[in-house]
C-alpha cells in the first residue's frame, strides 16, 4: 500500500508538470473535443488531417500541440487507474480507508473540470480550478503516504503558524492560477512591482470577477491590461506575503529544533523565489515557468508535511 502510494504520487508530480507545460504552451485546445481528438482515440494522423479540421474548421491541426494534450490526458487517465487501485487495496489493508476513496471522488470531479476546460473553452475559473483540482490530489496523496510512516518530529505548538502559513500558501497558488488562466503572466517586465502607473491602473472589480466578459474562446485571454496588471501585481504582492509567513514558520522550526524540516522548508522557498524573479527577468522561459509550477506543488506538500507533524496525535507510552 505505502509502494503504490508514493508511485501515485510521484505520477501525480508528472501529471502536474504535463499541465503546466501544456498550459504554457498553449496547448490547451490542441485537441478541441474530449476525450478524444478531432474525433480520433488519438492525435490524428497525416491522412486523417483533412477529416479532423473538417469536423473542427475553426482549429486547424497543431499535431505539437495536440500531443501535449493528449500525453497529459493519457497519463492523467493512467493516474485515475492508480488511485482507483489504492482505493480498492484499502479495503484489504489496515491503513487509511476513507482518504483513498475520497480521492476517487476528487479525481473524477477533476476528469470532470478537464472536460470542462476544453469544452468550455479555458474558461478562466475552470482552467484555475482544473490547476487546484490537482494540486489537491497531490496533497491528499502525500498526506496518506505520511499516515502510513513513522513521524517522531513534535511540532505540536506550532499549530496555528503552520495552518496559517498552509492558508496563505493556497492562496498565494490560487493566485497563480488565475495569473495563468488570465494570460497576466507576462503584463510586468519589471521589478519590483511594474512599470509605469500601475497603481493608477487597478481594477480589482473586473480582474477578479468569477465569470469574464462572455467570448467564443478565452484562449490568451480576454481581460483588458488594467485588469491583467491588476492579477499579475496582486500576485507578486502575495508572494512576498507568502515568503515572509513561511520565513517566519522556517525561524520558528529553527527555535524549535526542528532543523531538518526547516532546512527543507528554506530550500524549497528559496528556490521557488528565484524561480519567480527568473520568469520576470528571461519573461517567462518554459523550462522555468514549468519549474515555478512543480516548485509550488513541492512547497505545498512541504507546508501538508509540516502541519501533519504539527497536528498528529502524541505517541503513546508502553
Amino acid at each position: 500500500m505505502k509502494k503504490l502510494t508514493f508511485a501515485t504520487l510521484c505520477l501525480t508530480f508528472v501529471v502536474i508538470l504535463l499541465g503546466a507545460f501544456t498550459r504554457l504552451t498553449d496547448a490547451g485546445l490542441g485537441c478541441p473535443d474530449w476525450p478524444g481528438c478531432y474525433g480520433f482515440l488519438t492525435v490524428p494522423s497525416a491522412e486523417h488531417v483533412e477529416v479532423a479540421e473538417a469536423r473542427f474548421p475553426e482549429r486547424p491541426v497543431e499535431v505539437a500541440k495536440a500531443w501535449a494534450e493528449m500525453v497529459h490526458r493519457y497519463v492523467a487517465g493512467t493516474l485515475g487507474l492508480f488511485i482507483f487501485a489504492l482505493a480498492l487495496l484499502s479495503l484489504k489493508s489496515n491503513g487509511p480507508k476513507g482518504l483513498p476513496w475520497l480521492l476517487v471522488g476528487l479525481v473524477l470531479f477533476q476528469a470532470a473540470l478537464g472536460m470542462w476546460t476544453v469544452t468550455l473553452n479555458l474558461l478562466p475559473v475552470v482552467v484555475m480550478g482544473h490547476l487546484m483540482g490537482g494540486f489537491a490530489i497531490f496533497s491528499l496523496l502525500f498526506l496518506l503516504w505520511l499516515r502510513q510512516s513513522d513521524n517522531a518530529i513534535e511540532l505540536s505548538p506550532l499549530r496555528v503558524l503552520a495552518t496559517v502559513a498552509l492558508v496563505v500558501l493556497l492562496g498565494q497558488i490560487m493566485l497563480g492560477g488565475w495569473t495563468s488562466a488570465n494570460y497576466a503572466a507576462l503584463v510586468c517586465t519589471q521589478l519590483p512591482i511594474c512599470e509605469g502607473d500601475w497603481m493608477g491602473n487597478l481594477a480589482p472589480l473586473e480582474a477578479f470577477h468569477p465569470l469574464p466578459p462572455p467570448a467564443e474562446s478565452y484562449e490568451f485571454g480576454v481581460l483588458d491590461y488594467p485588469a491583467r496588471m491588476t492579477i499579475h501585481v496582486s500576485h507578486r504582492i502575495g508572494a512576498v506575503i507568502t515568503a515572509l509567513v513561511l520565513l517566519w514558520l522556517w525561524w520558528r522550526l529553527r527555535q524549535s529544533g526542528a532543523n531538518r524540516v526547516a532546512a527543507v522548508l528554506g530550500t524549497v522557498l528559496l528556490v521557488q523565489v528565484a524561480l519567480g524573479v527568473t520568469n520576470v527577468v528571461g519573461s517567462l522561459p518554459l523550462p522555468v515557468a514549468v519549474a515555478h509550477n512543480g516548485v509550488a506543488a513541492l512547497l505545498l506538500l512541504t507546508l501538508v508535511w509540516i502541519n501533519h507533524l504539527a497536528w498528529q496525535r502524541p505517541a503513546k507510552e508502553g
